[in-house]
């Protein structure tokens, strides 16, 4: 599967023949000043939470790209309000087939606010299943003993774990996670961004290694094949 990193917490991951973005905060990210938003090309827009830092630009992606959006409930809600009819509203615990595969939503230990304020719902992270494999998205989390269901029941191709720690899990239980999901290939996410989050990524790759697994931190507009 294609990987493609736009900054922060946002990729697109081409599978099952389409193209899935994944929180997208973009044009606001200092770091991706790079990236031309009109280039990006999605046929699903997947929110895992509703801080802006995850759909500051979901609004426009989705009216440039027409891709289907697929959040929770309260979040397909505020997008409607905006204009955006084309949605999948989905929950905790719950699964859709879709023509790229499945898409199962699981826990994500988090707070959730929309930008102007109003209740984001409960935060949430993907399990994705195609006949490319699988691949968990664990969106913004802390560490939980919940995500042992996942690795005792699938098997995990790779996985999109935050590691800059303050606002989610850092490196040390992203460790922890990662051997709870049983997973060798873990790209981070959520780190850099803003002075909270800064990590050190020489020392981050090295505990993964050191835990005999590889921790893949793209550079922003980059991608790779995993």
């Amino acid at each position: 599967m294609k990987i493609t990193y736009y900054g922060h917490s946002c990729f697109t991951v081409e599978t099952g023949g389409k193209i899935l973005l994944f929180d997208p905060y973009i044009t606001a990210n200092p770091l991706a000043s790079h990236i031309n938003i009109k280039s990006i090309k999605a046929d699903y827009i997947l929110i895992s939470h509703g801080h802006d830092d995850h759909v500051a630009d979901a609004v426009e992606l989705a009216n440039l790209t027409g891709a289907m959006v697929i959040a929770n409930h309260e979040i397909v809600s505020w997008l409607k309000k905006q204009g955006i009819k084309k949605t999948h509203p989905m929950n905790i615990g719950g699964h859709w087939f879709f023509d790229f595969g499945k898409v199962k939503c699981v826990q994500a230990v988090h707070s959730s606010s929309l930008p102007d304020g109003s209740y984001g719902g409960n935060p949430m992270g993907f399990l994705i299943e195609s006949d490319k494999g699988s691949f968990y998205y664990a969106g913004d989390t802390a560490l939980t003993y919940d995500m042992k269901l996942i690795g005792d029941y699938k098997n995990i191709r790779f996985a999109f774990l935050p590691i800059g720690n303050n606002y989610t899990m850092g490196i040390d239980n992203a460790l922890i996670a990662a051997e709870f999901i049983n997973c060798e290939t873990i790209v981070g996410m959520h780190y850099d961004t803003s002075e909270f989050i800064k990590i050190d990524h020489q020392e981050a790759k090295q505990k993964f290694t050191n835990a005999g697994r590889q921790l893949h931190l793209l550079s922003i507009g980059k991608s790779t094949t995993i």
